[in-house]
């Protein structure tokens, strides 16, 4: 913590730049279709002819150095006209107002948006993934949609009932906190196979941080923030219909379909089904390779606007049910299930939602919004002779207040919220019920120098019913160095409340015991992070270099023990240390018009005191290296996509104490993982065909005792490569944008 105090001090004042100060243009880009002269974030302001330039704050102002060989400014925003601006030697101060795009006359296009990147503005490392990049891949779902991202691992949690879980900065994905349009989503019961409950094509972007994240949604980040975007009904396209096919036996059809009522009022339906129907059994153990699923998904939203004043609301509906274990279980065949292992899990979900916001005061420097979330989960489910069932009612609201005093430097946030969930779970006979009630209150403040430094420091204090009162501080600050380097700084306390049968459910499939400590208290931990982003010309492109280190330390964590006994899994609080140590390394360029080239390192040290030992954490790869290649060509016909996974080795639980034929090796070795994908653009409608692990690499024997699934030594919960083959697919979307009326 002190370094990194040391250097964000050293970069500030000791940087010459800041010093000396130099001769500087002060501004404020706005919508010249605003009356209230809305300021436009991010708005790109470069001087002509040269690399020297900046991007508006979150207001819309901008400072900029001024050159000595140019006098024209260009200003550029997605979406509005690009203007050029001349700026007279004794100007010190500029507003300029930009244009929608509306009319364009059909042009040649060559260039694409981004798939990912960076936040410009943003104080936290925040990575933005597109719809672009969501297309790269065959994204069904969310569980789907990192696959080229350098910092998010997607695994499956077992062999054999599908759930899968992801990994940030070496940590579960318990640890980060997922969350829909800045709703929580993915947690307590919804933990285990939440992943798939949101459909890739519904999605219009996702916002990654590392690190601890803002205090406005709540105390639970510690290693990160995963935010999914919707699409919205005036930004998204009339019709759209995706279709996919999978020789895996995987059939799904999404569609939503937008409708704009008048200039205040529109609405969208989305809609998703999914049907598998899984005849793999590539290890040839008698288990499926991955469960069937039969899913459908509906979302409704509304949305009405004015100038000043935003409501949306909206309803999800969500069944799902899952068939998994032995291919000789048929659920509805009488006697199947004493005689063959059986996963049968059926969730059903219902939420609603509403957002209320508006803008107060004659220059729009007042905000209020007011965010509220219910949902019921119920899943009922068993695992052999096993039965989990589960409910959680949840309520979320969520109250803000941002005022930004003239539009200027200082930004002060004010709120207050509150979360309830009633769990009532039960494991075979026994039952779990609780209840949990947190009110809480924060306070944030942001102060924005131009576009060169952002400083955001926060706190909330919340007040949970079982564990307390609980205090989390955060700060953030980005500092531009000069137009090349960047760098980012946080640090931060996190809390989480653990859910052990929901977030774990899966584990039943395996003969351990659960046995979980009556005493689990609050998890808690410290975050600090560093990077620095370099965005380097040459000749007419940029090559753009990151560095990232991150360490987290627990003070208290839920520890999962599969050393101790191999006939149980046990949970307990830390009595020890427990960290993560995360460096990453990444490197991207457009190489030559339409070629995209990523290539990223990552090297992960994790270990918590696990049955008295300092041990590190099972399961993960201590490395993993990414390879991203994209070519769009000419006239945007063809997309050729490819990726390369380089997964390091890691520990396994030892097994060492099973008969001789139910044991393996205490380690993992490295492995690949190759996927490709080409694409076929036509004017309205575009065709996919890809595969996924074409190297066909799988975990050898990723169950053990498979053909004794009711002994004391089945465990299908070793997991740490793939557990399918080869996958081939193909697809198709229709797009029917409002421009093409």
């Amino acid at each position: 913590m002190r370094t990194i105090l040391f250097i964000i001090s050293a970069v500030i004042f000791l940087n010459p730049h800041v010093l000396l100060g130099q001769t500087r243009l002060e501004g404020k880009i706005y919508d010249a279709t605003g009356a209230d002269k809305s300021g436009l974030p991010g708005a790109s302001v470069v001087w002509a002819g040269t690399t020297v330039g900046t991007a508006a704050n979150a207001a819309g102002y901008f400072n900029i150095k001024r050159v000595k060989n140019s006098d024209r400014l260009v200003i550029s925003f997605v979406g509005y006209r690009t203007d050029t601006v001349s700026v007279s030697s004794d100007e010190d101060y500029l507003e300029h107002p930009l244009y929608r795009q509306n009319e364009m006359s059909e042009v040649v296009i060559v260039g694409r948006t981004p798939g990912q990147f960076v936040s410009r503005i943003d104080p936290t490392m925040m990575v933005n993934i597109t719809a672009t990049e969501l297309c790269r891949a065959a994204c069904c779902n969310l569980s789907e949609s990192f696959e080229t991202n350098a910092s998010v691992d997607v695994n499956f949690a077992d062999a054999a009932t599908g759930a899968k879980q992801i990994q940030l900065l070496g940590l579960a994905g318990t640890y980060t906190q997922i969350l829909a349009e800045n709703i929580p989503l993915v947690y307590g019961l919804n933990t285990a196979y939440g992943l798939n409950f949101v459909p890739g094509p519904w999605m219009e972007s996702i916002q990654v941080s590392k690190g601890t994240s803002s205090v406005r949604n709540g105390y639970e980040s510690v290693a990160g923030q995963i935010n999914v975007e919707y699409k919205k009904p005036r930004e998204s396209e009339k019709f759209y219909l995706n279709g996919f096919i999978s020789d895996a036996g995987r059939t799904e059809l999404n569609a939503n379909s937008s409708l704009i009522i008048n200039n205040r009022l529109s609405t969208m339906l989305m809609v998703h089904g999914e049907l598998q129907d899984n005849n793999g059994d590539h290890n040839k153990d008698g288990f499926r390779d991955e469960p069937d699923i039969r899913q459908y998904n509906l979302f409704n939203r509304w949305d009405y606007m004015t100038e000043r004043f935003t409501f949306r609301t909206g309803i999800k509906v969500l069944g799902e049910e899952r068939i998994g274990g032995q291919f000789s279980y048929q659920p509805d065949a009488e006697n199947s299930r004493p005689n063959s292992f059986g996963i049968d899990i059926n969730t059903g979900r219902i939420e609603g939602f509403s957002k209320i916001g508006g803008v107060f005061g004659d220059d729009g420097s007042l905000s209020i919004g007011w965010i509220q979330n219910a949902a019921r989960h119920r899943q009922e489910s068993r695992f052999g002779l096993k039965s989990y069932d589960g409910t959680q009612r949840t309520y979320y609201s969520n109250l803000l207040l941002q005022w930004n005093p003239g539009l200027g430097k200082h930004m002060f946030d004010l709120g207050a919220s509150y979360k309830y969930d009633l769990y009532d779970e039960n494991l075979d006979m026994l039952s779990f019920g609780r209840e949990e009630s947190v009110p809480g209150l924060y306070a944030q403040y942001t102060y924005t120098d131009s576009a060169r430094m952002t400083l955001l420091a926060g706190i909330r204090t919340d007040f949970h019913n079982l564990y307390g009162t609980l205090v989390t501080p955060r700060v953030h600050l980005r500092y531009v160095i000069n137009p090349v380097f960047t760098l980012r700084a946080s640090a931060g306390k996190g809390f989480r409340a653990s859910n052990v049968l929901a977030e774990n459910s899966f584990l039943l499939a395996s003969s351990r015991r659960m046995v979980i400590a009556g005493d689990l208290d609050m998890e808690e931990a410290w975050n600090t992070g560093l990077s620095l982003i370099a965005s380097i010309p040459y000749g007419t492109r940029i090559l753009s270099l990151t560095g990232e280190a991150y360490h987290t330390s627990f003070l208290n964590q839920v520890i999962t023990d599969m050393d101790a006994d191999l006939r149980e899994v046990r949970f307990y609080n830390l009595d020890g240390k427990s960290y993560s140590n995360v460096i990453q390394l990444e490197a991207s360029s457009t190489l030559f018009e339409g070629f995209d080239l990523l290539a990223a390192w990552r090297w992960n040290d994790v270990k918590m005191t696990i049955d008295g030992v300092l041990r590190e954490k099972p399961l993960l790869s201590r490395y993993r290296g990414l390879v991203t290649a994209s070519w769009l060509t000419r006239l945007r016909k063809w997309q050729f996509d490819y990726t390369l996974q380089l997964n390091g080795p890691g520990r396994i639980p030892s097994t060492s104490e099973n008969p001789e034929e139910y044991r393996r090796e205490d380690a993992f070795g490295a492995y690949t993982v190759m996927n490709a994908q080409v694409t076929r653009y036509f004017r309205k409608w575009n065709i996919y065909a890809g595969s996924e692990n074409l190297i066909n690499f799988m975990q050898e024997d990723p169950i053990i005792a498979s053909e004794d699934p009711f002994g004391g030594f089945f465990d299908a919960g070793l997991i740490w490569g793939p557990v399918h083959g080869r996958k081939i697919y193909a697809g198709f979307r229709i797009i029917l944008d409002r421009e093409t009326e």
